[in-house]
């Protein structure tokens, strides 16, 4: 009997602990008419947090799997932008499952949230297509771009810009935001060769057999031009006034293009004169018509 009362009085004084346990957990505080939470409350928000930064952990793992490990330290920046938006979705949800009334939030903080949204507009656009560079590696140092008609070569890819050097030594800072609105050329991706191309015009009467000997010529004559593709001449139109010529030819630094391509341009005029080949300028012929009634005018 008395290990009976014992056991009784064990359970009255587990039951009295729970009670006390779940009036604590229970137990509401008020920060304002539409925002109440509860402790129990605070720890499933902490546990769902807990959870969702496992989560987030491992998909960071399986998307810079296969980057190199400087980029991955570029991604894991713009993986924390994510990874703070991504918190902000889960509290809200989270929130309002426990029972919080979160449209007072947002009440609260909407025109907060509408300014930051349109100030930061660009810088989000830069960051995005940041990502998309890292993920797709369309871009690398040391390759060559032409964007928006400016030509560099690229020193640093960083999370919002891009740094590149230009052909005067200038350097060029592009805003990730332009890859989306404009069209991004990419010259060396397939290689470090590339072709470039030098035209001319020579007058009507020519002999465009030694016009195309005189500028394969001009072309091998270069130490930057590679014998292998041979240079190719290609005789483009019939011009309004001269016939129109282009010689095409590899180089292995397109980035020093000009500088061949204006030496070419040297021998090409050396060769047509010693060949009385003419380079001819644009003519018009003019013709003024007199007013008889003007020229002679009655007395």
């Amino acid at each position: 009997m008395p290990f009976q009362l014992k056991e009784i009085e064990e359970k009255i004084t587990d039951s009295s602990a729970w009670e006390k346990i779940n009036t604590v957990l229970n137990a509401h505080y008020d920060f304002s008419d539409g925002i109440s939470i509860s402790v129990k409350d605070v720890l499933v928000i902490i546990t769902v947090i807990f959870l969702t930064t496992l989560l987030l952990k491992l998909i960071f793992r399986i998307l810079t799997k296969k980057l190199p490990e400087a980029d991955k330290t570029k991604f894991n920046v713009v993986f924390g932008y994510f990874r703070w938006l991504v918190y902000v979705v889960i509290l809200l949800i989270t929130l309002h499952a426990v029972g919080v009334n979160v449209t007072a939030v947002f009440a609260a903080s909407a025109a907060l949230l509408i300014g930051i949204g349109l100030a930061l507009q660009t810088l989000f656009q830069d960051i995005i297509a940041g990502v998309l560079i890292l993920l797709d590696q369309t871009i690398h140092v040391g390759d060559i771009i032409e964007i928006d008609g400016k030509i560099g070569r690229v020193e640093e890819v960083k999370l919002r810009t891009t740094r590149a050097v230009t052909r005067d030594n200038r350097v060029l800072i592009i805003p990730h935001h332009l890859y989306l609105t404009n069209s991004l050329y990419n010259w060396t991706q397939n290689g470090s060769t590339t072709r470039e191309g030098v035209s001319v015009g020579v007058a009507y009467g020519s002999d465009v057999q030694l016009v195309k000997k005189l500028l394969l010529q001009a072309a091998l004559s270069h130490d930057m031009v590679l014998k292998h593709p041979a240079p190719t001449v290609f005789f483009d139109d019939f011009g309004e006034s001269s016939l129109d010529f282009r010689v095409m030819f590899t180089t292995n630094d397109s980035f020093q293009a000009v500088f061949p391509k204006s030496d070419i341009r040297f021998e090409i005029d050396r060769l047509f004169r010693e060949h009385n080949i003419s380079i001819p300028f644009p003519q018009r012929d003019i013709h003024i018509i007199q007013n008889t009634s003007e020229a002679n005018p009655k007395e």
